[in-house]
Parts: C-alpha cells; structure tokens; sequence
C-alpha cells in the first residue's frame, strides 16, 4: 500500500515521468495497488482457517461484528475502502474528473487506517519490539512523499526537491532575465480544474466552463505555473520560455 501511494504521487506530480512514459508509469502503478489488494485479501482471508478463533465471514466484511475488535475495523475499513477505489478506476474517462480524483485521493486515508492497524495488530501480538524500526522505514519515505504532495512548489524549492526555475527570482530593477509564455490546447482541456488548484492564481475556470489563464505571468508566479503543466492529466498545457 506504501508503495503504491509513493508510485502514485511521483505520477500525479510529474517527478517520475523522466523514468519512463506516462502509459508505463499508470501500469506500475496498477501493478503495485493489484498486489497490494492481493496481499490484504488473502490476509484477511487466512483469518478464515485458524484452528482457534476462526472469524465469520460477516466478521470479515462488517466492523465490529460478531465481536471485532478496533484494530480489526480499522484493516477492514482500508481493505474495503481500497477495494472500492481500484473498482472505479475505471470510471476515470465516465464521471467528471474531480469528483473521481476526490475518490481516489482517498487512498491516503485507506493507509493511514492500514497503517494503525499493523501497528495495534504488532502490539496486540507481542511483536511491536521486532517490527517497529521496519515499519518506520517504510512510513517515513512514505510520509514525507505524501506531504510533499500537497506543498506549494515554492516550498519544495526551498527544501531542495525541485530545482529552482529560471526567473523564479525577480531582479531588482524589473529589467533582463527570462520570461514565460502559456498556452493551454482547447482540444486537449477537458476543464477538470486542476490548474487552478496548482495555481490558482493563473488559471480560473469561470462559470461557463471556460477556462481564464494569464498569458504572461510574472516571474514569483514561474515555479506555479510549471508545477500546473505537470498536473495537468491532459497535457493541455503549453510552457515556452523567452529572453525578454
């Protein structure tokens, strides 16, 4: 689950897209949530062949039933809530976007409940002692891959994880340096909004669907307006720089 969500930030960002093409990255990435899914289903599943204590099927899919505990809700919740989202990703093409990506950012909560119930299950076994420095090994890249996620790319650039933009840094006196021209593809866009979540002060979608952009923008706004072209699923987004 870790990995999947680490695979599945480096595509949305654009940072692993140097790797190989967007088609391959999308495949791994299925490939990781498919064994992901596998491996908690047959985890759950083995539950059904203890020789003491069995679970009931109806212990499996419904929390606190039949006597579940807490920790068993919880790894039932983010089994149930990733089963859910690997059944309508397909439906990616079929709804409007946003309300899709609203649904599969739920991944992030499906493993933080997965990750608090190993940690309960580890306690409850005895084991925390032997497991806890592996489990912080994978949680840490983990974590800090999924904040990155959401900071603003002027940050990321003060931490060192992007590199800094040509023009990034306006000159004193306005004069020389480089600019940046945007265009946006109209047959590409298909309007989801997600570059005015990346930048919103540079896109706009207004009420008719059409999408308002600045052209020209001014050079704090450079580290924005690409980090908008990685985001965009469509590729819609045209960035050409220029010596002014």
């Amino acid at each position: 689950m870790c990995a999947t969500l680490c695979w599945g930030v480096l595509i949305a960002t654009g940072w692993a897209n140097k790797i190989t093409g967007r088609q391959g990255l999308r495949n791994s990435h299925m490939v990781l949530a498919t064994l992901a899914l596998a491996f908690g289903s047959l985890h759950a599943f083995a539950f059904t062949l203890l020789e003491l204590g069995a679970f009931s099927h109806l212990r499996l899919l419904v929390p606190f039933a039949d006597g579940g505990l807490f920790r068993h809700a919880l790894g039932i919740l983010a089994l149930e809530l990733m089963l859910a989202i690997a059944f309508t990703a397909g439906l990616r093409k079929k709804i409007y976007y946003r309300k899709w990506l609203r649904l599969h950012q739920l991944a992030y909560a499906a493993v933080v409940l997965g990750v608090v119930h190993s940690w309960f299950g580890a306690i409850a076994n005895g084991n925390l002692a032997l497991l806890w420095l592996a489990g912080l090994t994978v949680l840490i890249p983990t974590a800090t891959i999924a904040i990155a996620r959401f900071l603003p790319p002027d940050v990321l650039v003060k931490l060192g994880m992007l590199e800094p933009e040509p023009g990034f840094e306006p000159e004193p006196d306005g004069a020389g340096g480089s600019a940046l021209d945007i265009s946006v593809d109209n047959e590409r866009c298909h309007r989801y909004g997600i570059c005015q979540a990346e930048a919103p002060g540079l896109f706009q979608l207004i009420d008719d669907e059409r999408l308002r952009y600045e052209r020209r923008p001014p050079p704090e706004q450079f580290a924005k307006a690409r980090a908008a072209a990685r985001a965009c699923p469509m590729r819609a987004i045209e960035l050409r720089e220029r010596v002014r």
